[in-house]
């Protein structure tokens, strides 16, 4: 618009000089003015072009101002909005933490409590292993033991020995009068003949360990050859050996030991019962092997 004033200002001092200087106007001189005018009025033109041309982009630009101001105030307001979402967010979270801790901490006591619990369910499932298999083992030993004593029923039943447990073992009682005479060591011929009976059982019974003991009643002795019951008992076991020997039983398997009266199986206040304390005991010994097992498996 400064532009525009100005070459109108020029094209009115152009005319008054040119009218001033001379009354009349040379052709070329009045051409070269109104060239100039039509240059002038060209460029008029252009400048008004322009002129309108920069209103309209002052125009777009306040719209555009006016779009930025009100996307900016949009904006704006999102970013509060998020601001307030994020802090209801953390909020939010702050509590999630605070619970899910106190659900850990239940979580991490609920786990201790679970492997304890595990570890007596597997403690209680191998003791109850332990059990069953000492309960198959007990149960083993009480079919030898019954097998044992329908081997042995015939001469039971014959009265020439019984069949008894004592302190958890198996044993063999051969009364005195059936083996040996009164106050003697010898074995009897029909003592023998049991005692052969006896050894082929025994033999068939494998890693096994026999013991002989020797027993008397409470009488004290009255012999030379003798000096205690403790002798005449000790004599009467080795015998017993010596006799289960020649019948094929094999010595390491075998021990003697005599306990003269000092071991009764009855009162000592009776015939009948002095009878019964004098006697031979057969004790078949427990496997080691076996006790150890049954010892592991009890715990012990």
């Amino acid at each position: 618009m400064y532009r525009l004033a100005t070459l109108s200002t020029l094209l009115i001092c152009a005319l008054v000089l040119a009218f001033s200087n001379t009354g009349c106007v040379r052709k070329t001189e009045f051409d070269a003015q109104t060239a100039a005018l039509e240059q002038n009025k060209t460029d008029l033109a252009q400048c008004k072009a322009e002129l309108e041309e920069a209103s309209r982009n002052a125009e777009r630009l306040v719209e555009l101002q006016a779009l930025l101001d009100s996307r900016t105030e949009r904006a704006n307001q999102d970013l509060e909005d998020l601001r307030k979402s994020l802090d209801e967010s953390a909020a939010l979270n702050a509590s999630l933490r605070q619970e899910l801790e106190r659900m850990g901490a239940n979580v991490d006591k609920l786990l201790q409590e679970k492997g304890a619990l595990a570890t007596n369910l597997e403690s209680t499932k191998n003791r109850l292993e332990e059990l069953r298999r000492a309960q198959a083992a007990a149960e083993r030993r009480n079919q030898q033991m019954r097998q044992l004593v329908e081997r042995f029923r015939k001469m039971a039943d014959a009265g020439v020995l019984k069949v008894a447990v004592r302190r958890g073992r198996m044993v063999l009682q051969l009364p005195n009068d059936v083996l040996f005479d009164s106050g003697q060591a010898e074995v009897k011929p029909n003592g023998i003949a049991t005692i052969k009976d006896v050894a082929a059982i025994l033999k068939t019974i494998p890693n096994r360990q026999f013991q002989v003991a020797g027993h008397t009643d409470n009488e004290p002795i009255r012999s030379s050859a003798y000096p205690s019951n403790w002798y005449l008992s000790s004599s009467r076991a080795i015998k017993v050996v010596e006799s289960l020997i020649a019948s094929g039983v094999a010595p390491a398997n075998l021990s003697a030991s005599g306990y003269g009266e000092f071991d009764p199986i009855a009162a000592n206040n009776s015939p009948a019962n002095k009878a019964k304390n004098r006697r031979i005991e057969i004790i078949i010994q427990p496997n080691v092997d076996e006790l150890l097992t049954q010892f592991s498996e009890a715990g012990l």
